[in-house]
């Protein structure tokens, strides 16, 4: 999972970049990267690993000319965290300079990746989004929009893109509209971000968010609405509701705020809590699913965590020593909140199940007499070949564990999940959505050449 966002037709459009960046940070903490290109077409980049805000100082910014820029950041999904795998990718291209951000993941890109490599290639990184940049740098077509098109026609899975040809600024959702991306104006510019958070932080205002298979290109602060991409069956990605967005931001047409609040009501209507006193929320994805838990219930919303927001999230740190060693780092218990009480605690998801059982002793040493989980989406039972960090079966508790087993791991009096149609019910009928981390129902059957990506291979690409 990753951020992105290009900027056009805006004066300084790297500190635009670095500003929306950080409202980005959140789907990525391991390396973030900036390119401009000034008024005489040529490149500047900088890229870093670590939070935005360590990365670029003053100086860096400074050395960022120009009114037309791609950033990212970055977490992987598999794969090494090193510095030849951050982007924004750039290279010398026959149209211009060429930039390119890339959120999701390729699943045909070790079959592509092997071809090319025996056909000359030589790549810089592991990253599947080199995989584009070659095969656009390689088409015959007579154009950027026809090169990116003709590169696009050949990959397979999720991606949202960000790509800079000269001074011409393109952006492109794959046919099954996986992960969102949208389109905003400050002044005589364009700025397309992942999350309309990143709009409202610089001051631009939301035009719109691409639809599945949608092509633009956008040159001196216009935008031109290409032909789309071949039509796929659509499959947003329901993960993104329950905890990868901001609350603050709108994807897929939906207030992420509203559809949490919802998803905290279907789970208390499908899995009260008796008996509890109080309910509070894992800070912070799930607080507004506690917020509609409690509004259900009518159990007193209390804060019984407190999170420190010096600490990234721990789902998306790349070892499972990091994921550990953090929740102490991360969250306290408010002693006066959970001394001789009955709890119900909200959490978004359970994924290998190590956080909350950390949580779960926390709140027993603060003197809780029940524990009582509650999670806003039902158990996680395979892998995501899409973009999220759930590359194995065998780390996801949920596939190889009952529910009663897992509330005897956990250690809590009971244990309840929202179901797959209380989850659906609540992210709003506007959208078909991918739920295959949660159902088992591949968009991409999981026998098909494209999921031969998964496996390890000499050529192997590490996804974006």
């Amino acid at each position: 999972m990753c951020g992105i966002i290009g900027v056009s037709a805006l004066p300084d459009a790297g500190r635009l970049t670095y500003l929306g960046l950080y409202a980005l940070q959140h789907r990525g903490q391991e390396s973030a990267g900036i390119v401009t290109v000034d008024a005489e077409g040529r490149p500047h980049n900088f890229r870093g690993m670590g939070l935005v805000g360590d990365i670029f100082s003053e100086r860096e910014l400074r050395d960022l000319p120009g009114d037309v820029a791609v950033g990212h950041t970055r977490y992987s999904t598999t794969g090494s965290s090193v510095l030849a795998n951050a982007q924004p990718c750039v290279a010398n291209y026959r149209g211009g300079p060429l930039a390119l951000a890339h959120n999701g993941n390729l699943t045909n890109a070790a079959l592509l990746k092997r071809e090319l490599v025996e056909q000359g290639a030589i790549f810089q990184s592991s990253s599947d989004s080199e995989v584009i940049v070659h095969l656009i740098a390689r088409t015959t077509a007579p154009d950027p929009e026809g090169q990116i098109r003709a590169a696009l026609s050949r990959v397979e899975g999720a991606y949202s893109l960000v790509i800079t040809i000269g001074r011409t600024l393109y952006a492109a959702v794959d046919a099954r509209g996986f992960r969102p991306l949208v389109l905003g104006r400050l002044g005589d510019g364009v700025i397309v971000a992942s999350e309309t958070c990143a709009l409202d932080l610089v001051g631009a205002t939301l035009i719109r968010e691409l639809q599945p298979g949608e092509f633009v290109r956008i040159a001196n602060g216009v935008v031109k609405t290409l032909a789309p991409l071949p039509q796929k069956p659509v499959s947003r990605c329901v993960f993104e509701l329950v905890y990868f967005a901001r609350p603050d931001s709108t994807i897929f047409g939906e207030s992420v705020d509203r559809v949490r609040r919802e998803l905290g009501r279907q789970l208390a209507l499908e899995h009260p809590a008796p008996g509890a006193d109080v309910v509070f929320s894992v800070p912070d994805s799930s607080n507004a699913m506690a917020l509609g838990f409690a509004e259900q219930s009518g159990l007193k919303l209390e804060h019984g965590l407190i999170r420190n927001h010096y600490v990234g999230r721990t789902f998306i740190n790349p070892t499972q020593a990091l994921r550990v060693a953090k929740v102490r780092i991360k969250f306290n218990p408010v002693r006066e909140v959970i001394a001789g009480r009955s709890v119900a605690v909200v959490d978004d998801s359970l994924v290998r199940g190590t956080t909350s059982k950390g949580l779960v002793q926390m709140i027993r040493t603060a003197g809780a007499r029940e524990v009582h989980f509650r999670f806003a989406s039902p158990p996680i039972i395979g892998p995501c070949h899409y973009g999220i960090d759930t590359p194995t079966r065998e780390e996801l508790i949920a596939s190889t564990h009952s529910a009663d087993e897992i509330r005897d791991f956990l250690g809590v009096d009971s244990l309840g999940y929202l179901s797959l149609e209380g989850m659906l019910r609540a992210a709003g009928t506007r959208n078909r959505f991918c739920h295959a981390c949660f159902s088992g129902e591949y968009p991409i059957p999981e026998d098909s050449p494209e999921s031969l990506a998964r496996h390890p291979s000499p050529f192997a690409a590490t996804p974006s």
